[in-house]
């Protein structure tokens, strides 16, 4: 029997309780798919922080490369100056393991509301597979007379070949092995980002040489923006910057029903990935049980995914669809539910 090794960062507000659900599934699923794993807890986050001092220790990271994968809860905390946790856990964790892609499925599942009209479920089924470190995200910039009148802000978009191209060869396999519409489109914006969208554009025309069997495409960000909204079943899967995908990942967490049902992976395919629901800590619902863990089971789906559990994967995510035919989970949204998050949770245990 194989047994997984996973980090587990609950981390603040509601994290801890969306991150119990998931374990809860992985454990119920696991039994029947002949797996185990054991799991090692580590305390990084606001609480932490405001402690210690510490966001992230190379101790911490150093145990992090030692693992099959890592399940954040959530990170961000009312008495933290925003930016702190992000960059000091989130980030660092996704450059210092070279988790070069950020994943994200958008996705409607039967009887999820979405606000995008007279669409359903068999037109928003698509993924983002976003450059996740670089681009502006890299931190290269700085200030020229800072605080004074004359004060410059100077951020820069950093794109390497060896970054552009491991990233669009990442899509066209994915693409491939999703095997739905084997169509790719690349998202930039090369009427005027005439530098770094060269770059991306002409390396994706590149690989796009080996691999025949994908159609390619192209659309300016604001126009991805729009067909989003207005014909979502147009896109299989969508290529980006890190910029750009942090922007039309958000949007698609909407079309697919909220923050609450949308999972991503931070994904090293040669290392540790990071998996975790997209909606943040959400710290006036702490401790009150009425979070939606959905997003965070899709997230621990994400990482059976990776690990090559996909039988158990498959399952999983199967007994998330038909908790929600059901008709109990009334909304996505934090104590609307019509459940708790914990009968959420056992909903989905219950249709394994």
């Amino acid at each position: 029997m194989k047994t997984y090794k996973i980090g587990v960062i609950p981390g603040d507000g509601t994290g801890p309780e969306v991150v119990r659900e998931g374990l809860k599934v992985l454990e119920a699923v696991s039994k029947q798919h002949g797996f185990s794993f054991e799991t090692v807890n580590y305390p990084f986050g606001g609480e932490h922080y405001k402690k210690t001092g510490e966001t992230l220790s190379d101790s911490a990271l150093d145990e992090f490369r030692t693992l099959d994968a890592l399940y954040l809860g959530a990170i961000g905390h009312p008495d933290v100056k925003p930016g702190i946790l992000e960059q000091g856990i989130l980030l660092r964790t996704r450059f210092a393991l070279d988790q070069y892609i950020n994943l994200r499925p958008v996705k409607l599942y039967p009887n999820v509301w979405t606000p995008v009209k007279d669409k359903g479920p068999e037109d928003i089924d698509f993924v983002v597979v976003r450059e996740n470190t670089e681009g502006l995200y890299a931190g290269t910039g700085g200030f020229l007379r800072r605080g004074t009148p004359h004060e410059v802000a100077v951020q820069e978009s950093v794109n390497t070949r060896m970054g552009v191209e491991r990233c669009l060869r990442y899509a066209f396999e994915y693409t491939r092995k999703r095997n739905k519409e084997n169509k790719l489109t690349l998202c930039g914006k090369t009427n005027v980002l005439t530098y770094a969208f060269d770059l991306w554009e002409r390396v994706f025309h590149a690989v796009g040489k080996e691999y025949s069997d994908v159609t390619t495409d192209y659309a300016h960000v604001d126009a991805t923006t729009m067909w989003m909204v207005k014909n979502p079943e147009w896109f299989d899967v969508i290529v980006t910057d890190n910029m750009f995908g942090d922007i039309i990942t958000d949007l698609g967490a909407m079309v697919q029903g909220g923050m609450g049902i949308a999972a991503g992976g931070n994904i090293n395919p040669e290392g540790v990935s990071m998996f975790e629901p997209i909606g943040g800590s959400a710290p006036k619902y702490t401790g009150m049980n009425v979070i939606n863990p959905l997003a965070a089971i899709g997230a621990m789906v994400m990482m059976l995914e990776i690990l090559g559990e996909t039988r158990a994967a498959t399952a999983a995510e199967n007994a998330t669809i038909k908790a929600l035919e059901t008709g109990k989970i009334k909304s996505m949204s934090a104590g609307k539910m019509g459940l708790t998050t914990s009968e959420v949770g056992d909903l989905v245990v219950s249709f394994l």
